[in-house]
C-alpha cells in the first residue's frame, strides 16, 4: 500500500479555492469558518479528487467539515450516492449531524442519526426513506444491520472517525463487521488522533492506495496552563473542589471522575452545596446526556461533571478550567481529557488534584 504522507500546519487554500457548490459555500460561510484548518486545507481537495484519506489530527482540529464538506458535495453533484460516517460515542455523532445540518441548509439532503440510548423505531423508520447520509455509532449500526434495515452495501461512502476511541472502548469487532458488509468500490476516509498496531490494522482494510495527512498540534503546554493540586490528608476533594468553583474565572468547569458512579455522587454533592452543576456518563439515557451538554454550552450550569466518555470528540466552546477530580488512567487520556480547554486560541487551565 502506498502512502502519501504530508505533515504541515501551512494553510494554502480559501474555502473559495475548493470547488464548491456555491449555496454550499454560502452554508459554511454563515456556520462562522472563515478559512480552512491545516487538515481542511490538504483533505477537502483528496477527498474531491476521490482519493482514500488517512487523517492523523486531534479533536478540535476541524475534522468534521474535512470529510462532511467534499462528500457533501459529491451528493450534490451524484443524488444517488450514499455516505455512512462511524463515531465512537452518540455526542460525537449528534455533534457531526449538527454540523451537517449547518452545511446543508436549503439543500435537501437526508440524514440518519443511529445511535444507541435512542429509540430504534424511529431510526428505523428514517432509514426506510433512503437518506443520502447515515451517521451512527458502530454498535447501534450493527444491530440495524443484522434487523435488515440498514443495508451496508448501498453505501460507497464511508468515514470511521476518532478511531483510536473506537478501539479504546471495545468496538473493534463491530468495526471490521461494518467493513466486511461495505461494498468492495468504495472511497473510505479514516480519521485518528494516534495509530496504534490495531489502528493500522483497520486502515489497511479499509483503504485503498490513500493520502496520509498527519496534522501536528501545538504543544498543550502553550495554550494550557497545567498544575497539581495536592489533597493533604484530613482534607476533602469535594470541599476544595467547591471552594476553588467559588472563585472568580471558574467560569466553566468541565470535572473529570473515573466513575459513573463517583460522578453521580460528586453532582450531588455540588449541588446541595449551590453549584449549578450537571453531569454526563454512560448511565445517562441520551436525551439526558444531551441535555447536560447543552446546558453547560449555554451557560445554565457552570461545571459538567464527565467520565472519559466525553474526553474525545466533543467540542465545547470556552471551557476556561478541566479539573481532573480523579487522576486519569494514562497519560493518554491525561492529554484528551485537558484538550477541552485551550482551543481556539484561546488560553486554558488544567488543575489535577493528587492525594
Amino acid at each position: 500500500m502506498a502512502f502519501m504522507a504530508e505533515e504541515t500546519e501551512a494553510v494554502t487554500k480559501r474555502f473559495e479555492d475548493f470547488g464548491l457548490p456555491q449555496v454550499l459555500l454560502a452554508n459554511v460561510v454563515r456556520h462562522g469558518y472563515s478559512k480552512p484548518t491545516p487538515i481542511q486545507d490538504q483533505a477537502i481537495p483528496a477527498l474531491t479528487a476521490g482519493r482514500d484519506v488517512v487523517g492523523i489530527a486531534n479533536t478540535g482540529t476541524g475534522k468534521t467539515a474535512a470529510f462532511l464538506l467534499p462528500l457533501i458535495q459529491k451528493v450534490m453533484l451524484e443524488r444517488n450516492q450514499r455516505v455512512l460516517i462511524v463515531a465512537p460515542t452518540r455526542e460525537l455523532a449528534l455533534q457531526i449531524v449538527e454540523e451537517f445540518g449547518a452545511f446543508t441548509r436549503d439543500l435537501g439532503l437526508g440524514v440518519a442519526l443511529c445511535i444507541g440510548g435512542a429509540g430504534i423505531g424511529g431510526q428505523m423508520q428514517r432509514l426506510r426513506e433512503r437518506p443520502n447520509f447515515v451517521i451512527g455509532t458502530p454498535g447501534r449500526l450493527k444491530d440495524l444491520i443484522n434487523r435488515g434495515v440498514l443495508r451496508a452495501e448501498v453505501f460507497g461512502n464511508i468515514v470511521l472517525d476518532e478511531v483510536d476511541r473506537m478501539l479504546d472502548i471495545g468496538f473493534r469487532r463491530d468495526i471490521l463487521f461494518l467493513i466486511s458488509k461495505l461494498p468492495k468500490k468504495r472511497q473510505a476516509a479514516f480519521f485518528s488522533a494516534t495509530m496504534s498496531q490495531e489502528s493500522e490494522k483497520i486502515m489497511r482494510e479499509l483503504l485503498t492506495d490513500p493520502v496520509t495527512i498527519s496534522v501536528k498540534k501545538r504543544e498543550t503546554l502553550e495554550q494550557i496552563q497545567q498544575d497539581v493540586v495536592t489533597i493533604k490528608q484530613g482534607e476533602s476533594k469535594v470541599e476544595v473542589l467547591y471552594k476553588m468553583l467559588l472563585q472568580d474565572g471558574f467560569e466553566k468547569v468541565l470535572v473529570f471522575g473515573r466513575t459513573k458512579h463517583g460522578v453521580r455522587k460528586l453532582e450531588r454533592q455540588l449541588f446541595e452545596r449551590g453549584i449549578r452543576v450537571s453531569s454526563i456518563h454512560g448511565n445517562k439515557s441520551q436525551n439526558a446526556r444531551q441535555r447536560s451538554l447543552e446546558e453547560f454550552k449555554e451557560g445554565r450550569v457552570q461545571a459538567l461533571l464527565a467520565t472519559d466518555v466525553v474526553a474525545r470528540g466533543i467540542d465545547i466552546d470556552g471551557v476556561t478550567h478541566v479539573i481532573n477530580f480523579d487522576e486519569p488512567m494514562t497519560y493518554l487520556d491525561y492529554v484528551h481529557r485537558i484538550g477541552r480547554t485551550g482551543r481556539a486560541g484561546k488560553m486554558g487551565k488544567a488543575l489535577t488534584f493528587v492525594t
